[in-house]
């Protein structure tokens, strides 16, 4: 196998007017180096650089822009699947509570306690040994669509997951991701950069909720920085819910249509913590022409001038 201090080379050989190129790994003292004939390195053991790739080797956080019908959530919908992802759109409404969660009235079987009726001759009686349940408006943490793939994303970390945005721009990113902007800095390993302390109702939540969210019930392994000399945050931490981490697994992929002109603007902080993908319109129609007073027009041309 290849070891370190081995010598990787380049060769190339033409014969017969046909180039063949040649790589190879020699031990340093099996090979004479000639570097004007051969190109060489070192195989060393040093750390690789910082990656902009999760495991299978796709951008972590993603926007794809372009004008409206470019193929953007085509696009993603294609390498994305109803079981690995989960899709919210953002509009002029949208706030914290409406991407992360909170408490919201639901209907609920509630236990209600029968008080004893005591009749005119002193004679009393209960009903259904003094309890029964009722439907009643009540209030519980109901998750949305952030919450929803973070807790999914680390409980299976060896499976990539998704949390796509529709319209991104729609929303004022500042108001929707809140805190949670701190996050979307990530280090080597995918994990976010930076820890936050969770509000009390996302701990519970995530802590105590029922089986399909419950994080609490996990092994998860501390998270450190790059260079592990300092600890992001502990594995018991982010599984009873402390502190918020993004998982490597997790990819948070947009769109976004440049040509409205009633959206909000990104501002360069939050713009660097992603990588941008182009969808350029796609012509057809590329034989078409256009006849005006004997002059022929390609019908393209006059669409790429309006």
């Amino acid at each position: 196998g290849v070891k370190v201090n081995d010598v990787v080379v380049l060769e190339s050989f033409t014969t017969d007017g046909e180039t063949k190129i040649y790589i190879s790994f020699r031990t340093p003292d099996s090979i004479s180096l000639s570097p004007s004939t051969i190109y060489y390195t070192i195989v060393d053991d040093e750390k690789p650089q910082k990656p902009t790739k999760g495991a299978q080797n796709l951008s972590l956080q993603q926007i794809f822009y372009g004008a409206p019908g470019t193929g953007k959530s085509y696009h993603v919908d294609g390498k994305t699947t109803d079981e690995n992802s989960i899709r919210t759109t953002f509009h002029p409404d949208s706030d914290y509570a409406s991407f992360v969660g909170a408490y919201k009235p639901i209907m609920a079987e509630m236990p209600m306690k029968v008080v004893p009726v005591v009749l005119n001759n002193g004679a009393s009686f209960n009903q259904n040994e003094g309890t029964y349940s009722e439907k009643r408006i009540t209030y519980k943490f109901v998750p949305q669509a952030f919450l929803k793939a973070y807790c999914n994303a680390w409980k299976n970390l060896d499976e990539p997951y998704y949390l796509v945005i529709e319209e991104i721009n729609r929303g004022n990113c500042a108001q929707v991701f809140g805190d949670l902007f701190q996050l979307l800095d990530r280090n080597e390993q995918g994990y976010s950069s930076y820890a936050i302390e969770a509000d009390e109702d996302i701990r519970r939540f995530i802590s105590e909720d029922g089986d399909e969210y419950k994080l609490s019930s996990l092994q998860i392994e501390n998270v450190w920085n790059d260079d592990h000399s300092k600890l992001i945050a502990k594995g018991e931490d982010i599984a009873n819910g402390v502190k918020l981490v993004l998982p490597k697994n997790l990819h948070i992929w947009a769109t976004m249509n440049t040509s409205d002109q009633s959206l909000f603007p990104i501002d360069s902080a939050f713009k660097r913590r992603w990588d941008w993908e182009y969808m350029p319109i796609k012509y057809s129609n590329s034989t078409w022409l256009i006849d005006i007073a004997g002059v022929k027009y390609r019908w393209v041309d006059f669409q790429k001038e309006i």
